[in-house]
């Protein structure tokens, strides 16, 4: 009888084992929150090209000559490394447009020499659910970008929807989701409904 008893203990202790090996791993990422995202993101590359450039990158048209500010890019890709995002931009051309204030068409099939920057402080604040939008800051050396971000239901991308700081009001996710009406532009001390689509999407590779 306690040889029969102690079999059956050892079977069910093993079923029990072989149960516990065989359940499959929830990698499934946690976004709810500041330091679940930043993990999320450690080590990946974010690249955003062709379509999923805004017209107006920043808030500002990407057909207006800013000087060294102009918004006309090929691509741009992020690799985000210890919690901060390394950006490399390759410029297009903004052609019919040789002078600073001036408005041409952008042309992102003739590039320019490469851009690059570090950030040297990421701020994520006001995560709403799992990462359907959250407000984020980008500190890098001599500006910082504002804004808000959401992730697709699949994790594949990322929108952000970013503005120079003090440009825009209403760029956060308290006032709506990523890509809502609910932007004010401020140029020259005034401030007036932004028109422009400045949602960029990052496709986020390993």
């Amino acid at each position: 009888m306690k040889k029969k008893l102690l079999s059956a203990v050892m079977t069910s202790a093993l079923s029990l084992v072989g149960c516990g090996e065989s359940d499959p791993v929830d990698n499934t990422p946690n976004l709810s929150t500041p330091q679940g995202i930043l993990a999320f993101v450690e080590g990946k590359t974010l690249t955003m090209t062709g379509a999923n450039i805004p017209s107006h990158p920043n808030g500002f048209s990407e057909d207006i000559n800013f000087g060294a500010s102009s918004q006309c890019y090929q691509s741009v890709t992020m690799t985000v490394q210890g919690g901060n995002f390394r950006v490399d931009s390759i410029p297009g051309t903004i052609e019919g447009a040789p002078n600073a204030g001036m408005s041409g068409t952008c042309n992102p099939e003739l590039p320019q020499n490469a851009l690059s920057f570090t950030s040297t402080v990421v701020s994520i604040e006001n995560v709403q659910g799992d990462g359907e939008c959250f407000d984020v800051a980008f500190t890098y050396p001599g500006f910082r970008q504002v804004g808000r971000g959401a992730f697709s239901a699949d994790r594949r991308t990322l929108d952000l929807e970013l503005f120079f700081e003090g440009g825009a009001t209403g760029a956060n996710c308290a006032a709506g989701g990523v890509g809502s009406a609910t932007v004010n532009q401020v140029i020259g001390g005034e401030s007036r409904p932004f028109d422009g689509k400045a949602v960029q999407r990052y496709t986020i590779g390993g």
